[in-house]
């Protein structure tokens, strides 16, 4: 888990069982009775977008469910229609599009840190409701969160990101400048909420200064959004296997060793830079 919970570790395991179940249900709804489902993550950076969408997708089939994180728009991009490059990407039949950010990256960073005119943020507000009312007419499955989390608890996950080797990778200079700018993406959020959240198309803010129940909270949101989705289970026969299992055998190769896991093995290599695991290998 991220940063310090009110839910330990094995709780938030527990609480989230019946909630996983739900949500592989309703996965095979949307498969079965060929839906499309978009669910749009923003909010601020540190906030738990990408722990969230982690959440969805280790749940569900990767063949039915994608994330979409788009990089910054190439030279030609920026002379497209702005909603051009986002609607590729939306589900088909049966499929559930997880945006990791999306099309509002113009009320937010793009805006805020000036890589748009403010021409090009009014007319983004204007445009984005009938955008999402032309989708959500053909049927689309549209839901939208803002992540919340307070400037302080925001810095404590920038440290964390710095002084760790397996998240230094998410900082970026727009990370720094970020950090002088919070009251201005709250002022740029409530302008996008004003002009965007719709009875079609509604806006739901989700506070995750605590990330595990700000990923519960959001999860439970979106079940309780959907119609029932129980369906019947089919039968899948299932015969005995009809003798006895079978093991493993080779012939050409054979698997490595184990990692060691042993109290002795406490992942050091020797003087000659080999690991105690390295045993597998026959003769030499």
């Amino acid at each position: 888990m991220s940063g310090p919970s009110e839910l330990s570790n094995e709780d938030y395991e527990e609480l989230l069982k019946p909630l996983a179940e739900e949500l592989s249900t309703m996965a095979r709804w949307i498969w079965e009775t060929k839906q499309r489902m978009v669910v749009v993550f923003e909010g601020r950076d540190t906030a738990g977008k990408g722990g969230s969408i982690e959440m969805f997708s280790r749940l569900l089939n990767p063949r039915q469910c994608r994330v979409v994180a788009l990089p910054s728009p190439s030279e030609r991009e920026k002379t497209q229609w702005y909603f051009q490059r986002y609607i590729e990407h939306l589900p088909a039949a049966g499929e559930i599009v997880l945006f990791d950010r999306s099309w509002y990256n113009r009320a937010g960073v793009e805006k805020v840190m000036g890589f748009c005119t403010a021409d090009q943020t009014q007319d983004f507000l204007n445009a984005a409701p009938e955008f999402e009312r032309h989708l959500v007419d053909d049927g689309m499955l549209l839901f939208k969160y803002w992540l919340c989390c307070d400037q302080e608890v925001q810095e404590e996950r920038f440290l964390h990101r710095l002084n760790s080797p397996t998240k230094r990778w998410k900082l970026s200079p727009i990370d720094l400048k970020a950090r002088e700018l919070y009251d201005q993406y709250t002022e740029a959020r409530e302008l996008m909420l004003s002009a965007t959240h719709t009875d079609f198309a509604p806006w739901t803010l989700v506070d995750f200064n605590d990330q595990p129940l700000g990923r519960l909270t959001l999860l439970r949101d979106l079940l309780d959004k959907v119609p029932d989705t129980e369906l019947p289970v089919a039968e899948i026969p299932w015969p005995p296997l009809g003798h006895e299992p079978s093991k493993e055998h080779f012939g050409v190769l054979e698997p490595i060793a184990h990692y060691p896991v042993g109290k002795h093995h406490h992942g050091h290599h020797d003087k000659d830079g080999h690991h105690p695991g390295d045993g597998h290998k026959k003769g030499g």
